[in-house]
């Protein structure tokens, strides 16, 4: 019989992640990367910035549509296409267009089969769809490309619950709760001690029985 989580905060997933130049971020030197990213940096002789960084940041600003455009033009211009088709498949989510995130975020992997946050953000689409398989798939390999990724430990230990995993949920959640503030630490702490509370609940018929 499954485990009902009677949560003292009702968690839900944390939200959609977007991607950053990939300048700067630390390469795993053990990863042989087949499928780099291009190089092109094409400026916008107005701004100085790249098509890029020009649509990042109206995104960040809040003008989704203005920034869905320069997406377009910096895929277009190979301008860190895969950073783009991220981004731009957060705004499509949100939008309630399900299909064309999909296929951001999927073409965003052809570009970058790396981009922790274009897994990330998929996992969140398979998680609204309760696909839950995929979505921890997504998690775990978002996880694994950039453990820095914090959020993506929540959300999997979300997963995990749900798929009755209370030992991996406790570990997910354990990496979580060391990375981020002393408020969002505290909503893990509750979370955690009843997941704990669940695992030994879930142990204890268990133990009775041999």
């Amino acid at each position: 019989m499954a485990q009902i989580l009677n949560f003292p905060v009702q968690p839900s997933k944390l939200g959609y992640k977007r991607a950053k130049r990939r300048a700067g971020r630390a390469r795993d030197v053990n990863q042989l990367d087949l499928f780099p990213e291009p190089e092109a940096q094409i400026l916008h002789l107005e701004s100085g910035l790249s098509r890029f960084d020009q649509a990042l940041m109206l995104d960040e600003r809040g003008e989704p549509g203005a920034a869905a455009d320069l997406y377009a033009k910096a895929i277009a211009e190979q301008d860190c296409p895969a950073d783009a088709y991220c981004n731009l498949g957060i705004i499509e989510s949100r939008n309630g267009n399900t299909m064309r995130a999909f296929d951001c975020f999927t073409a965003s992997l052809k570009h970058n089969p790396r981009q922790a946050e274009a897994h990330y953000n998929l996992g969140n689409l398979y998680f609204e769809l309760n696909d839950f398989r995929l979505a921890q798939t997504h998690y775990e390999m978002a996880a694994e490309i950039d453990p820095a990724l914090v959020n993506v430990y929540f959300n999997l230990a979300l997963i995990q619950a749900i798929n009755n995993d209370f030992s991996a949920a406790i570990v997910a959640l354990g990496k979580y709760r060391e990375s981020v503030s002393e408020e969002e630490g505290r909503v893990a702490e509750e979370l955690l001690q009843n997941l704990k509370q669940s695992w030994t609940a879930v142990k204890s018929p268990r133990l009775a029985s041999t």
